[in-house]
């Protein structure tokens, strides 16, 4: 098969074209650096040229520069119409893409209601399709404590996570792309749940630097949540735990 991963130079991205190209398919990356724009719409024929409903998959795990409702909203709306016009015209026979667990639970958050609509495009794409609907990476949770270092406190909430390894996200996402559209989702969590504020601790304990934990329900981006980040019950869970990724990262 052909595989065209869209955001390929990225985190999961990169490492579903190395996945599939282990089982021997053919995995083109397209991102800006390779001169493919989703928004845009630019190099999207000549990046899905050969594509057909035999051989095929084209994998969405593009990511938004904006956590914010508007230019969020406007980079997958564009980047999924321009993605889908291009798969129909190349008969392509599969779109898979990533999004996030909870994603239709939280109608407050700007960037949740941008890949909600993401989702919708390409349901009615008219493409057969596989949505793979994730929990938050082990890799972000950094990223957030640096977000709501205050000196030398962390202010995190309590909200419940269930994160797991990029490498477990991307593992899922290419398994979808080689096998058959599923016309549905597919839930992936990781193997524990945690409190975000618990994550940090856990961070810091692994790695000191100085700072503490204080537990503050009003900080940063996963404040005020719904219990929704988890997954429900029939979420496939990975095996990868946080401590034992933390201990090899």
């Amino acid at each position: 098969m052909k595989i065209v991963v869209i955001g390929g130079t990225g985190l999961i991205g990169s490492q579903v074209v190395a996945l599939v190209r282990a089982n021997g398919h053919e995995a083109v990356p397209a991102a800006p650096s390779t001169g493919v724009d989703a928004v845009t719409g630019e190099g999207l024929a000549r990046a899905v040229e050969g594509a057909d409903v035999v051989v095929d998959v084209v994998v969405d795990v593009s990511n938004s520069p904006s956590f914010d409702a508007g230019p969020a909203l406007d980079f997958f709306t564009r980047s999924a119409r321009h993605l889908c016009a291009a798969e129909r015209e190349a008969g392509v026979r599969h779109h898979v893409v990533l999004s996030i667990v909870g994603v239709d639970q939280v109608p407050d958050y700007g960037y949740y209601r941008a890949k909600v609509a993401q989702e919708e495009a390409v349901r009615g794409s008219g493409v057969p399709y596989s949505i793979v609907r994730a929990t938050q990476f082990f890799e972000f949770i950094a990223p957030v404590m640096n977000m709501t270092t205050e000196g030398a406190e962390v202010r995190l909430p309590s909200t419940r996570l269930r994160p797991m390894a990029s490498a477990d996200v991307a593992a899922a996402v290419a398994e979808a792309a080689q096998g058959e559209p599923s016309d549905g989702i597919r839930e992936i969590a990781g193997p524990e749940a945690y409190g975000l504020d618990r994550l940090g601790e856990i961070t810091l304990a692994a790695k000191p630097d100085g700072r503490t934990v204080v537990t503050d329900e009003t900080a940063g981006p996963f404040a005020g949540m719904p219990d929704v980040l988890t997954g429900d019950g029939a979420a496939h869970l990975a095996s990868t735990r946080y401590e034992d990724w933390l201990r090899q990262h």
